[in-house]
């Protein structure tokens, strides 16, 4: 895999980066010429996701354990993620959480967990990565919100509202950069079903993952789910120079589903 420059100077912090969305972008930021520091709740995951990364690009990649729902980590990661890379000017807010519950059937418990790492991660990432990567601009926020923030289920209660408050909270940081962190800016993806993990529990309770899938597809007007690299080219855009003029935007990755 050859590197093709496009994010040449880019030295991003990636959370949730163990596995799935995190890792297919951390490794597509490397291939495009970035350096990265992938994060996780899960250490040796992110371990042996930036160890799979540096196989291949040497010393693109630095891993460290994160529990993106604590204010302290966070505060201590922006500073190790600045140190590992020499800066920081990308953010990807990608760790995040499902659950399958209706309004009624959803414990508080539950609901609190998903709007903590769903969304509470999101807001102290902005918010703690902004001063640090200020000196560096020209650099973006990219949030990794869901096609269910901008379209409702009777089933995903918690989930809709967590990734409803990342699409609204991304714009409000957008306007915020513009007017007081010159030189970045702050955009949203929304991906519809794209084969992770996560879509293990939002596909519910179905026999198998090949089951689950030809279901789930019959959702989307393209007629099948997507793949985490679909996800990770709109996070190398959004990330990239070549979005300079695109902020507070959300850029669905949903194969057709919002068009309906």
């Amino acid at each position: 895999m050859t590197m093709t420059g496009r994010m040449v100077g880019k030295k991003a912090l990636i959370t949730g980066g163990a596995q799935g969305l995190g890792s297919a972008i951390a490794t597509m930021y490397a291939k495009e010429g970035a350096h990265v520091v992938v994060t996780d709740l899960n250490g040796e995951g992110a371990q042996a996701s930036a160890a799979a990364i540096n196989s291949v690009y040497p010393g693109q990649a630095t891993a460290l354990q994160h529990d993106v729902c604590s204010e302290a980590q966070w505060i201590e990661i922006v500073h190790l993620a600045d140190k590992a890379m020499g800066g920081l000017n990308v953010l990807v807010n990608n760790a995040g959480i499902g659950s399958l519950g209706s309004v009624e059937s959803e414990s508080y418990d539950t609901w609190k967990k998903v709007m903590s790492v769903d969304v509470d991660s999101v807001f102290l990432g902005c918010k703690y990565a902004l001063g640090v990567m200020r000196p560096h601009g020209p650099g973006a926020i990219v949030n990794i919100s869901s096609i269910a923030g901008l379209i409702a289920a009777s089933n995903y209660a918690a989930y809709n509202a967590a990734k409803a408050a990342v699409w609204l909270l991304t714009k409000s940081v957008a306007l915020h950069c513009a007017r007081k962190v010159p030189g970045f800016r702050c955009n949203s993806i929304h991906p519809s079903f794209i084969n992770t993990p996560i879509l293990n529990g939002i596909a519910g309770a179905i026999a198998s993952q090949e089951e689950a899938h030809t279901k789930l597809a019959r959702q989307i007007p393209l007629g099948h789910i997507g793949e985490p690299d679909d996800v990770a080219y709109a996070a190398v855009y959004l990330a990239s120079d070549e979005s300079k003029f695109v902020t507070g935007a959300e850029l669905k990755v949903d194969g057709g589903i919002s068009a309906m």
